[in-house]
């Protein structure tokens, strides 16, 4: 049986690249990969834009609401009839955007149709609450691994601070893509309560 990896990490912490590497890896050997994020996602279009400058096109994009078993079935038909060969891995980027429910359907994928899954996202928003999809995730992955990186003391980094501008915020829509207006910070705890006066969610 096929299993749904959980690969999570504050910002830049190297998800889009290692996603990219995951893909590099399969196809290094000749196998097929599916490409997916959430439509939401609007940074890099229908790309996965990593941090390093390496960007791919998507295979498919999720919109809120797709039953995404049906939409990866659908896709796994095309390939087969246009390649002649199977999907090895279905490889999400940004997946805290998905819904609970398309989250079970990625477990559905690896479980029922034998695909592996390897999600690829953040735990948390700017206010240190869980995204609904990443909530999900810790509950019904095979496997979760954080992959890590380092604050500006130079302690783990934990938490995605919000910028606007140079000023951090601690309301507002749990969504906003990184671009002109919004940036993020990765944060240590005692940075993140620092620069909000201790404040949590």
């Amino acid at each position: 049986m096929a299993k749904l990896y959980f690969r999570y990490g504050a910002m830049n912490s190297g998800k889009s690249t290692a996603l990219l590497q995951a893909a590099f890896n399969y196809e290094e050997r000749g196998q097929r990969v599916l490409l997916a994020k959430p439509r939401v996602d609007t940074k890099g279009d229908d790309a996965v834009v990593s941090r390093l400058g390496v960007t791919r096109t998507v295979d498919v994009t999720f919109a809120p609401g797709d039953d995404v078993l049906s939409v990866f079935c659908a896709e796994r038909a095309r390939v087969r009839d246009e390649t002649g060969s199977d999907l090895a891995c279905l490889l999400v980027d940004e997946v805290q955007f998905l819904s609970p429910a398309q989250v079970d359907d990625l477990l559905r994928i690896a479980v029922l149709e034998d695909v592996p899954v390897l999600a690829y996202g953040i735990r948390t928003d700017f206010r240190t609450l869980a995204f609904p999809g990443s909530r999900r995730l810790m509950e019904v992955s095979h496997s979760l691994e954080e992959l890590k990186t380092i604050c500006r003391c130079g302690r783990k980094a934990v938490f995605n601070a919000r910028k606007v501008g140079d000023r951090f915020v601690f309301d507002g829509d749990q969504v906003a893509i990184d671009g002109e207006q919004v940036t993020y910070e990765s944060l240590c705890g005692a940075c993140y309560l620092a620069e909000s006066s201790g404040r949590l969610a």
